[in-house]
Formats: structure tokens, C-alpha cells, sequence
């Protein structure tokens, strides 16, 4: 035994390997309740602005005349389109006839979605805007 060069359990052993027991069969427990940022974790589907990125209130579809509460852009544009790709032919992922050259700019197109994307849901209050306040949230004592 002593003239093995390795010392790990298993290298050159002459007695017979035990088996592993196998897995439990059947479905899993999970735990109740919120589970973090998982799958399954609370999320909101929001619309943002492209050019200032404040949320938007989606009531339906939205209108042609529609703009941003703060930086009072209009949303109904290409780049705030969920079919908008820089990549594809014309800039869109949808076939379109005629390309639409201003990207950032009020169109008429018909196939106009708006680019909704999915956030967790907070149950938190909003940060004050105070940066002195966010500084000592930042930096407070446990």
C-alpha cells in the first residue's frame, strides 16, 4: 500500500466500489411564498421611453399624438417600435413598403407595437430624489 503514488481513496483499490442510492423519485417541494429574482419572481410590463427612459401609462393602444410626460418626445416612433432592428432591410422586422427615414420622429405606420419589456414589480416606495438622502441609504450602518 505504500508504494502507491497517488493517495486518493479509489487509485488501484482491490476491494469492490459501493453503489450510489439512487435519486428520490416524484415531485419536488418548493418553498412558498416570493422567491427572489428567479423564475417565477413578481414582474410588471412597463413601456419607456427611449430617449429620456421614464415609464409610460399603456391604456390601450397608443395614440399617434402620444408623448413622453418628461422629455415630451413623441412615442409613436420607429425606435420606441417593438419591430424596430437597425439590422434588418428598411430597419424593421416587419415587411413595410416604404422605409421611414427620421427613426426618432412622429410616423403613421400601421404596424407600430409598443416595446414593452418586462420589470420586477417593487413593493418597495421610490427613492426620494434627494441625493444627500440616496448618499446615506447608500452608505448606512447595519
Amino acid at each position: 500500500m505504500e508504494d502507491r503514488k497517488y493517495k486518493q481513496r479509489g487509485y488501484m483499490e482491490s476491494e469492490p466500489r459501493t453503489e450510489r442510492k439512487p435519486a428520490p423519485q416524484g415531485p419536488r417541494e418548493r418553498p412558498e411564498g416570493p422567491r427572489g429574482r428567479g423564475l417565477g419572481a413578481p414582474t410588471a410590463t412597463t413601456f419607456r421611453c427611449r430617449v429620456c427612459g421614464s415609464k409610460q401609462q399603456l391604456n390601450g393602444p397608443l395614440p399617434q399624438d402620444a408623448t413622453c410626460f418628461d422629455c415630451n418626445n413623441d412615442l409613436h416612433t420607429c425606435s420606441n417600435c417593438v419591430h424596430f432592428d437597425g439590422s434588418r432591410p428598411n430597419e424593421c422586422r416587419k415587411p413595410v413598403l416604404q422605409r421611414i427615414v427620421a427613426k426618432g420622429k412622429r410616423n403613421a405606420c400601421e404596424q407600430f407595437a409598443p416595446n414593452t419589456i418586462q420589470e420586477f414589480a417593487s413593493d418597495q416606495a421610490a427613492p426620494s430624489s434627494d441625493p444627500r438622502a440616496a448618499f446615506d441609504a447608500l452608505f448606512k450602518k447595519r
